[in-house]
């Protein structure tokens, strides 16, 4: 049986699930935090909020508003945010590439230093970006908000499942012709052309390295 939310149509496995979903179409947030004014619709989102203020395994603390990081150089780039140094362009103190936006530049950076502040309350596991975390949180939830159009079956991500009912092949190598029904798969075949075999195959997500596309493809299956 599944549950349908009767403001969005989105469904759930578990009545528990829906409930807790249908907080973000009444924006019910009971749960507050004494340091702060941000408040929480789960007590265990609360719980790891407060980890920022208590410092409690990030040891880098912003003076002006008391929110810490694990490495410095996020502290650094976070500290901009208060001084305005933000507009003009941010360079990767590990590769040198620049940014104009201040939340991209943290982003990046992350890929080399291997910081994952946004950790799913329920198994640990940690992600980059905050996205990323909505996006595995499904796995737990059993949300699946995507509806193919074509078949009627919903999904827990935006799938290319009309793609596969319809043989649509919208991406081609413009070296040998050929086609592919997603875009990451011809810029793992492009790069047979261009010669790059040896750990060329990088997760757009984590920014993870393999060197087979059949690793990185088993690996994407874990975001």
């Amino acid at each position: 049986k599944s549950y349908i939310c009767s403001d969005c149509g989105k469904s759930f496995v578990c009545h528990s699930w829906l409930v807790r979903h249908q907080m973000t179409h009444t924006g019910e947030r009971p749960y507050k935090c004494s340091e702060c004014d941000k408040s929480y619709r789960r007590k265990d989102y609360l719980l790891n909020h407060q980890r920022r203020h208590s410092g409690e395994g990030l040891p880098y603390t912003c003076s002006q508003c008391k929110e810490s990081f694990s490495l410095e150089v996020s502290l650094i780039l976070h500290q901009k945010l208060h001084t305005g140094k933000g507009d003009g362009p941010l360079t990767c103190t590990y590769c040198g590439k620049d940014f104009r936006d201040l939340s991209k530049a943290i982003r990046h950076q992350r890929i080399h230093t291997g910081e994952r502040p946004y950790q799913c309350t329920e198994c640990g596991k940690s992600f980059i970006r905050r996205d990323h975390l909505i996006k595995h949180w499904r796995v737990h939830t059993g949300e699946t908000p995507y509806q193919c159009p074509v078949c009627g079956k919903h999904f827990r991500y935006k799938d290319k499942r009309q793609i596969t009912h319809v043989g649509e092949r919208p991406f081609t190598c413009g070296e040998c012709r050929r086609s592919f029904r997603l875009q990451i798969s011809l810029i793992m075949h492009q790069r047979i052309h261009a010669g790059k075999s040896e750990m060329a195959f990088l997760c757009p997500q984590c920014g993870k390295n393999f060197t087979r596309p059949s690793h990185l493809l088993r690996h994407q299956r874990t975001h």
